[in-house]
């Protein structure tokens, strides 16, 4: 049952990767037993006493050890965008999150770091291998093409994709009054029907509104469970980079937001500040596109993943020849590794579903240091980013768990 593999780990200030690897070697897994985005909710949901759900993270005691009350509210705020890293760069221009950070930890998601994958993990409390989002883009057999999972652009049924109960929909179901506070246009989106399933929509533009809809989410007697995204920070860092004055500028403002949540938290609540994934910059000569390299698509089906994690998937019969080119023309500039091996090193968690494998790719490459994988061509648009994540880096990987229980 979901959260039931997750024991309790202490609250930690240390890296929950080990030191980058040579380049021949095979990277690391994430360390998903160290405390993951896989643990939030259902860590959440335990705090407020929904039967099946393990604390794992520590939430209803820390609250406890502070207040002195038990854990009635809580406040997920999720930041897209918002690696730990980054943010321990910059908290001088974060003066609430700043008082957090002393208390708080890093957590990793899952593998490829990118939005589609770590939404399901938070929402069902599975890593990759479970819930089956393995990327930004990937392939579904008997489906032509690879499905987009932020867009949801084939005519696939989200709860077939993903079928996993969610935290939310358990949760709702022990008598937690649940609310999803996010963009009206994500009420009902591909991506929400197969991640978040489960509580009432209350659809918010700006950070105010988002204010006011938590607020009245939290109005109630019953124990509450409201789960906040922002979506501006991540915006930024692709176009104009992570480590650019705008992006210091809208952590400003994501400041701003989590002082005023915890401001409307009533006694008894806690509010939850995490993130999907971190971001590196990419300069333009770290840039490799495969749209001007033959070598590099020679022999593919369909190129998936996104520039930092990219799934391979390979015409029939082509599986060695383009996991051999992506390694001759890769380097030391990527990790390439095969379907079976990035299974077998724990990429996507220690369990991988019999039908979640063949989405994915046949190779598999994630992108070392600040490089990544382009295609100018098919993806003009993307190519021209930025910022970009999705690989195993720390930068990417580490996301920031941080606690403010009401009046504290």
């Amino acid at each position: 049952m979901a959260g039931a593999r997750h024991g309790h780990v202490p609250p930690a200030q240390v890296s929950l990767r080990a030191p980058e690897p040579a380049p021949s070697a095979i990277p690391a897994a994430p360390d998903y037993s160290g405390g993951s985005l896989s643990d939030v909710m259902p860590s959440a949901a335990a705090a407020l006493g929904v039967p099946g759900f393990v604390d794992g993270l520590g939430l209803g005691d820390r609250v406890g050890a502070l207040t002195g009350t038990a854990v009635t509210h809580v406040v997920v705020l999720l930041v897209d965008g918002l690696g730990w890293n980054l943010l321990r760069a910059n908290l001088d221009v974060a003066p609430f999150l700043s008082g957090l950070v002393g208390s708080g930890r890093a957590l990793t998601v899952g593998f490829p770091s990118t939005t589609a994958t770590s939404m399901a993990s938070l929402g069902t409390g599975e890593l990759p291998g479970v819930h089956g989002l393995v990327g930004y883009t990937f392939a579904l057999p008997g489906v032509e093409g690879v499905l987009n999972a932020l867009r949801w652009d084939r005519p696939v049924d989200p709860t077939q994709v993903q079928p996993q109960p969610t935290v939310f929909e358990r949760a709702a179901q022990a008598g937690v009054r649940v609310t999803h506070v996010a963009q009206r246009a994500f009420d009902g989106s591909g991506l929400t029907r197969a991640a978040l399933r489960g509580p009432a929509y209350g659809g918010a533009e700006t950070m105010g509104e988002s204010v006011q809809a938590t607020a009245a989410a939290l109005a109630t007697r019953r124990p509450a469970l409201v789960y906040v995204y922002t979506g501006d920070l991540d915006n930024v860092g692709h176009i104009r980079g992570c480590r650019s004055s705008g992006w210091r500028a809208q952590l400003g403002h994501v400041d701003l937001l989590a002082k005023d949540l915890h401001a409307v938290l009533p006694a008894g609540a806690a509010l939850v500040i995490t993130a999907d994934h971190g971001m590196v910059d990419v300069p333009p000569d770290d840039r490799i596109d495969y749209d001007t390299d033959p070598a590099l698509s020679a022999g593919v089906l369909a190129l998936g993943g996104e520039p930092r994690a990219r799934h391979v998937y390979a015409k029939a019969g082509a599986g060695p020849e383009v996991l051999a080119a992506w390694r001759e023309r890769a380097g030391d500039r990527l990790w390439v590794l095969s379907r079976d091996e990035a299974i077998d090193a724990g990429w996507f968690g220690s369990t991988v579903l019999h039908e979640v494998a063949p989405r994915i790719g046949d190779v598999v490459a994630a992108a070392r240091g600040s490089y990544a994988v382009v295609a100018t061509k098919n993806h003009p648009r993307e190519a021209r980013l930025v910022g970009y994540h999705g690989s195993l880096t720390d930068a990417e990987l580490l996301v920031p768990f941080l606690v403010a229980p009401a009046g504290g």
